[in-house]
């Protein structure tokens, strides 16, 4: 889930982040209820460990191309982290108001993780794709299974550690798990190294040893996605 600070759905965040109760907003729970038929650009999904450097790839992603994509903002139940807010990093609300909203089939994907829920809704992709971008999704496993389900046709890509032990040591240097929740991602992380490893789960597999040529592997990719998606008249902004 994304966690992602200079990448803002503004539009959706000015009319969520006005009370604590906003898992959906007006705005954007009228844009719910519309069919889901897809708009605009295939979101792309990137899929991989924490740890596993897909923030390095975004951002490198971004700066180059900073007119091309946008991040939608997802919601949780955990409690913010130091320098988090609420509609930036994420929409922080409460269990029983994303429960009623899951209900609703609000979201597109959703997940339960070291007893806290967190889930992309269907209005924050909907929304970055009627600006004309590439809404990007960075999901766990499970949301990738969800998001298939739906007719949004996603570019799924997966972002392969240099190992578990590397893992480890990046998330030990964050300093923000506890050694119980550290051995609950480390697990969860093999789980989904071996569902991306998987072939036919994803369209492209990134081994991500060396930063610099898994960007260059990771944007080649990426951009020739799009420019197949420009020769069959979708408006994409290669900027």
């Amino acid at each position: 889930m994304i966690s992602f600070l200079f990448i803002v759905n503004r539009a959706l965040s000015s009319s969520s982040s006005s009370s604590g109760s906003s898992s959906i907003s007006s705005a954007a729970a009228s844009l719910t209820n519309k069919k889901m038929t897809a708009p605009g650009p295939r979101p792309l999904v990137l899929c991989g460990p924490s740890g596993s450097g897909k923030s390095t790839l975004l951002k490198r992603l971004f700066a180059e191309f900073p007119s091309t994509f946008g991040f939608s903002i997802s919601h949780t139940t955990r409690k913010p982290r130091e320098g988090e807010e609420h509609g930036v990093h994420y929409y922080f609300v409460e269990r029983p108001e994303m429960e009623a909203a899951i209900a609703g089939d609000e979201f597109i994907e959703t997940a339960e993780f070291t007893g806290n829920l967190y889930g992309t809704s269907k209005a924050a992709v909907r929304e970055i794709q009627a600006q004309g971008r590439v809404c990007i999704l960075d999901i766990e496993q499970k949301g990738v299974e969800q998001i298939r389900r739906t007719d949004l046709n996603p570019i799924l890509i997966f972002n392969n550690p240099p190992s578990i032990k590397e893992l480890e040591r990046r998330l030990r240097k964050r300093g923000s798990e506890t050694e119980e929740s550290l051995s609950k991602r480390l697990n969860a992380a093999q789980v989904e190294i071996d569902y991306g490893l998987t072939p036919g789960n994803f369209h492209k597999i990134i081994n991500n040893v060396d930063i610099d040529v898994a960007y260059e592997e990771f944007r080649n990719f990426v951009v020739q996605e799009l420019e197949e998606q420009q020769k069959q008249g979708v408006s994409v902004n290669l900027k």
